[in-house]
């Protein structure tokens, strides 16, 4: 069996102290970010569980966090950072210690995670799916531990879900540029594995089909795996086209910004040449060049509700397994072209 690594073996691979990796870990100031994004990527990769800490009055109950570890670091990540942090300070609030998994499919089987994450938990939230399969959901499900989901649905079972509202995110952003006239318009989706996006492409669909509008092929370059610029790749292949498009939906704003920098670096102007929206309205969109038109998902307040549901089913009180979607908007700013600020 594998040695579990240590704060020592973390310390080693980073080149830094053994107080300053606790310090990281236990999520407590006076550490840089540069620093502290080392030391969890060399968490992740020794495969080291992080235990988020917990209020320091009636700490009796464990529950994790399990979410697949991806290129970015959750704790990093623009969009589930937000989620965990509104998780985890409900957590705190409830009196649970969190304990946040990274799942690596590469490394580590469903039995593993039944019988050494489950046996040590009261409770269970599963953040957005991807790699964490419907199957995977589905087995977790029948160990009959308390379980929520977040971004995560699967079809045909009754698990309690809060979802941001996708569908209505794509199809408001791709309406709004409609609105605004463009019809020659690009989409940089995102990997059918997540279904959140996958919902989001079929609101801009729906949006199109209003019009009675299709996109040519070229303009919907196919998701990139494994690299955090994949916005700036699917841009690049749609400038290097004969025609290029008057606008661009991002299937996030973290697609959205590589995006920016590809259509920044061929010499255009935003929103004059190429105009762009996307979705998720995380803090950096509204300190782009110029700023980000983008659909607010609000990702701190489904981490809350998530911890709040999963309470109630800990304690067993009656709950209904219902899909919570979670209203957002469309915030206009100056990439659209449709404001202009002064």
């Amino acid at each position: 069996m594998n040695k579990r690594p240590s704060l020592r073996d973390i310390a080693a691979l980073t080149d830094v102290s053994v107080s300053t990796v606790s310090l990281v870990l236990n999520d407590r100031p006076g550490i840089s970010d540069q620093t502290r994004s080392r030391v969890l990527e060399a968490a992740t990769r020794l495969g080291y569980e992080i235990t988020l800490p917990a209020a320091n009055h009636q700490t009796t109950n464990t529950i994790a966090l399990m979410i697949e570890q991806g290129s970015i670091h959750a704790l990093l990540d623009i969009f589930y950072g937000d989620v965990i942090r509104g998780f985890q300070s409900e957590a705190q609030r409830l009196g649970y210690q969190v304990l946040l998994h990274m799942y690596d499919r590469r490394t580590e089987g469903l039995e593993a995670v039944q019988s050494d994450l489950l046996e040590r938990v009261q409770g269970l939230i599963i953040a957005n799916d991807g790699d964490i399969t419907p199957e995977m959901v589905v087995q977790l499900e029948e160990a009959e531990t308390p379980l929520v989901l977040i971004e995560n649905h699967v079809e045909g079972h009754r698990l309690p879900s809060i979802l941001g509202d996708n569908f209505t995110a794509g199809y408001t952003v791709m309406r709004h540029l409609l609105s605004l006239g463009h019809r020659e318009i690009a989409v940089l989706r995102g990997p059918a594995k997540y279904s959140s996006l996958v919902d989001r492409w079929r609101g801009c669909l729906a949006a199109l089909g209003e019009h009675d509008l299709t996109l040519p092929k070229e303009f919907l370059p196919p998701p990139v795996s494994e690299h955090p610029q994949k916005g700036y790749l699917q841009m690049k292949k749609v400038l290097a086209l004969p025609k290029k498009p008057t606008a661009v939906v991002a299937i996030s704003d973290k697609t959205a910004f590589g995006a920016i920098s590809a259509i920044r670096e061929a010499g255009l102007s935003i929103p004059h040449d190429i105009a762009i929206v996307s979705i998720d309205n995380v803090a950096d969109s509204v300190y782009t060049h110029p700023p980000l038109t983008t659909y607010h998902i609000p990702r701190r307040e489904m981490g809350v509700l998530a911890m709040q549901k999963l309470h109630r089913i800990i304690e067993g009180r009656p709950e209904i397994a219902v899909k919570s979607v979670v209203y957002g908007e469309l915030i206009v700013r100056e990439s659209c072209g449709a404001t202009q600020y002064a």
